[in-house]
């Protein structure tokens, strides 16, 4: 008897479904993004302890957990929405930071994984700070702020009807995909971005991811002249403003990848604490900074 072994994939994932892809859907897209978008001033009107940089650290080892995990793109940007509008409600010791941002991954990973994190890997992940009955607690606890209303509009749901729209090959489509991903994170890690509609997120992450590509040395459609005001009508919105969204997530490129030695190292000593005994440099040193 001869046996055959493959590889396949361990978990299905849905094809897109072109159904959904009407402007009608796109319509009622950009009607209820209005609804779970967060306001970028509670670091002065509800927070007293956490300021923008502690988010900032935070984000950046949530968003590094994610990848080290392997998670759908929708789970990183649809936690920090979740910390976002927990931190618009409730006031929080700095010192519980980590412990709501691990609990946002949870949830997300819950509402876009096959198979979600588990509350003992993410526990691990902070180098076992945080207990899993205090991460299930919180779980209930951030639930109930948020009213359980926990399905979001957010920028990656815009990006099929954007692609599609365009003249593209299935390979270019591929790298403007995962450009623009690459783009939409990291506005998720940026103060400056709270506030903004995922479509706009979405659209400027599009233009940008197009633009460093250069695909508008192949069509002219894809230069700026075309390409904004074809983007700012799909999203129903000023060509103006949404151009300077996208030089702003340009420069935001720009500053990470000057700042990347320093956020590597505090990755690298995140992804270190699983099997290793010293204490790495996680968000929970946010109770050492000095305010």
């Amino acid at each position: 008897m001869e046996l055959l072994c493959y590889e396949a994939d361990t978990y299905r994932r849905a094809y897109v479904d072109v159904a959904l892809l009407t402007d009608r859907v796109l319509g009622y897209l950009l009607k209820s993004q209005e609804t779970h978008r967060p306001s970028d001033n509670y670091f002065t009107c509800v927070q007293t302890d956490i300021q923008p940089s502690m988010r900032k650290m935070v984000a950046t080892w949530m968003l590094q957990v994610c990848e080290d995990q392997q998670c759908e793109e929708e789970v990183f940007p649809l936690a920090m929405n979740y910390l976002d509008r927990f931190l618009c409600l409730q006031p929080l010791e700095k010192i519980r930071l980590q412990l709501l941002g691990t609990t946002c991954m949870l949830l997300a990973s819950k509402m876009k994984e096959t198979v979600p994190l588990s509350v003992e890997k993410l526990c691990i992940y902070t180098d076992n700070s945080i207990r899993p009955e205090d991460l299930l607690d919180m779980e209930l606890f951030v639930l109930q702020k948020l009213k359980w209303d926990l399905a979001v509009v957010m920028p990656h749901d815009f990006m099929e009807h954007f692609l599609t729209k365009m003249p593209l090959t299935a390979g270019t489509k591929q790298n403007v995909y995962k450009y623009a991903q690459t783009y939409m994170a990291l506005c998720a890690t940026d103060e400056k971005f709270i506030a903004s509609r995922p479509s706009m997120i979405s659209a400027g992450s599009v233009a940008a991811a197009i633009q460093g590509l250069h695909l508008d040395n192949v069509d002219c459609i894809f230069s700026s002249q075309c390409l904004i005001p074809f983007l700012s009508q799909l999203i129903r919105c000023d060509p103006g403003s949404l151009q300077a969204c996208q030089k702003q997530i340009e420069l935001l490129l720009e500053s990470s990848l000057r700042q990347a030695p320093q956020e590597a190292d505090i990755a690298s000593d995140a992804m270190s604490m699983v099997g290793e005994t010293d204490p790495p440099c996680t968000p929970t040193h946010v109770r050492d900074v000095d305010i």
